[in-house]
């Protein structure tokens, strides 16, 4: 009788155990936002948006941020100051070093056979000419048998600019033909272009030398400058990306005028040109983060991140790429200040250094801050434009579905109805700065952006700027990055960010702490 009322007792504590487990569950994972704290945020937003006064002054003001030059140092310095005007701390973090370079002017005119101002600047970190104006005719790389035979070419460079791209040919992008053009008009040019790009490739392979060394080869055998054209498929458009040369300017002149100047040339009437750029070589300099927190009251040692990369390309403003994501940041930690001051979780903001060159700041920061990883929440990147946000992977983590899903039910329809979300998804690869996150197992998101024509027209390009932003889109991105952020920062459960099995997950990769520099 003792046995089976001790085996009563006993099981009807383990019911009661079981029951009171559901209910700390149910407590666990239920989310009830506050009110107040969503609706302030939405509406401030609605009213007092600070997107468009920033956009201003760091796109047109402060332009663009390329690693290593000054602009990039007064970037984080106004940042730095914006974020104390709301009250917000932020401070620099140095985490390498970096060539320091600073672009100066470029002109570049064509002044035979007849007077012409080219559209045209210089490569990043391109070797600065200082007050001297070179006058030189064009000369292009020539379709020649192989490598000994361009050896004996290559003295006829000396005291010429080189001419080392493909003339397109054809300036309209894609789309444009599609609407206009006959099926076969716009089937042959295809054709062409591809002949074309091939044979391109060919001539520069029998070269003996890549696309990276063949500047260097040209300036040493007495080119007085390089002349390319990387066009990005678009009207009036082309992507800005590094020098290699180190004692003779690059330059990248526009499709239009390139492909006037290749046209001239190959028909035995190479141009003149008058060339002049200037830049400044400043050693070596640091290169850095900028982070802005709100420190947690319950929980301090557990962390939320926004995230964006800071730096740039430098041939537009970097307004796109990746500007946009830096001010949905910077706009939406002000909204959770103004409307949910003392945070569970600290809320931090990484703003990152030299993202461009491989994601370095952010790596540098999983590197150097191990007890943030451990103790992540949740990282939310953006970085692919100006666009709304339409998608939202889980990275490959088994339970994101369960809190990203539960952390979007407190954002407005008008915005979440619009998000297609993936799960488990897969983790970043290497793309932008959550992947950093990833690498490691720390739980990163990347929220992604509407296209605007990204790609062709300002990722890279010489017409990132100001007037491709889209407002609406970039207010939305703001509300959408503080309410998650703050249902992230209030949830009662801390992620377990458990791998999905049979995902192929990315290695850590080591930050490259001395970029540009000799060894």
């Amino acid at each position: 009788m003792k046995t089976d009322l001790t085996h009563h007792l006993n099981r009807r504590l383990r019911l009661a155990m079981s029951f009171f487990g559901l209910m700390l569950s149910s407590i666990t994972f239920a989310q009830t936002p506050d009110k107040s704290v969503i609706d302030g945020i939405i509406q401030e937003e609605a009213t007092n948006s600070q997107i468009q006064p920033l956009a201003h002054e760091l796109f047109d003001g402060v332009g663009p941020r390329l690693v290593g030059t000054p602009q990039m140092v007064k970037a984080a310095d106004w940042a730095i100051a914006k974020y104390k005007s709301w009250d917000i701390n932020a401070r620099k973090e140095n985490w390498g070093v970096w060539r320091g370079w600073e672009r100066g002017i470029s002109h570049i005119d064509m002044i035979s056979p007849r007077v012409k101002s080219l559209e045209g600047t210089q490569l990043a970190w391109s070797p600065g000419m200082g007050k001297k104006t070179v006058t030189a005719q064009t000369i292009i790389i020539p379709d020649l048998e192989d490598s000994i035979a361009f050896e004996k070419w290559l003295p006829s460079v000396k005291g010429k600019l080189v001419m080392i791209s493909i003339c397109q040919p054809t300036g309209r992008p894609d789309d444009n033909w599609q609407q206009f053009a006959l099926k076969e008009s716009f089937d042959k040019m295809k054709a062409e272009r591809t002949a074309m790009t091939t044979a391109w490739a060919k001539r520069i392979k029998k070269t003996g030398y890549t696309l990276r060394t063949l500047p260097v080869a040209l300036e040493n055998a007495g080119a007085v400058g390089i002349i390319s054209n990387y066009w990005s498929a678009g009207f009036g458009v082309d992507k800005i990306f590094s020098a290699y040369t180190k004692k003779v300017p690059t330059v990248d002149i526009a499709l239009e005028d390139y492909g006037m100047l290749y046209r001239l040339t190959e028909s035995g009437i190479p141009p003149t040109i008058s060339l002049h750029t200037e830049s400044k070589e400043l050693g070596e300099v640091p290169a850095f983060n900028t982070i802005a927190e709100i420190r947690g009251t319950e929980k301090p040692d557990e962390y939320v991140m926004l995230s964006a990369h800071f730096d740039s390309w430098d041939g537009g403003t970097g307004a796109t790429d990746n500007g946009t994501g830096t001010l949905t940041m910077m706009e939406a930690l002000r909204l959770l200040k103004k409307f949910y001051p003392h945070p569970k979780r600290t809320i931090l903001v990484g703003h990152w250094g030299s993202e461009e060159e491989g994601l370095n700041g952010s790596r540098a920061f999983v590197e150097d801050h191990p007890e943030i990883v451990k103790n992540l929440q949740a990282l939310f990147n953006q970085d692919n434009g100006t666009g709304r946000i339409i998608s939202l992977s889980g990275s490959g983590y088994a339970d994101a579905k369960d809190f990203l899903t539960r952390w979007l039910a407190a954002v407005p329809d008008t915005i979440k109805n619009r998000i297609t979300t993936t799960f488990p998804g897969l983790p970043g690869g290497g793309g932008s700065d959550y992947a950093s996150f990833d690498a490691v197992g720390a739980p990163g998101f990347s929220l992604g952006s509407l296209n605007w024509a990204y790609f062709n027209y300002t990722w890279h390009t010489n017409r990132d700027t100001y007037d491709k932003l889209i407002f609406d889109d970039v207010k939305n991105n703001a509300v959408l990055a503080a309410i998650m952020a703050y249902m992230a920062s209030e949830d009662p459960a801390k992620t377990k960010n458990i791998k999905t099995d049979g995902l192929k997950w990315p290695e850590p990769v080591k930050a490259m702490r001395r970029g540009g520099l000799n060894k």
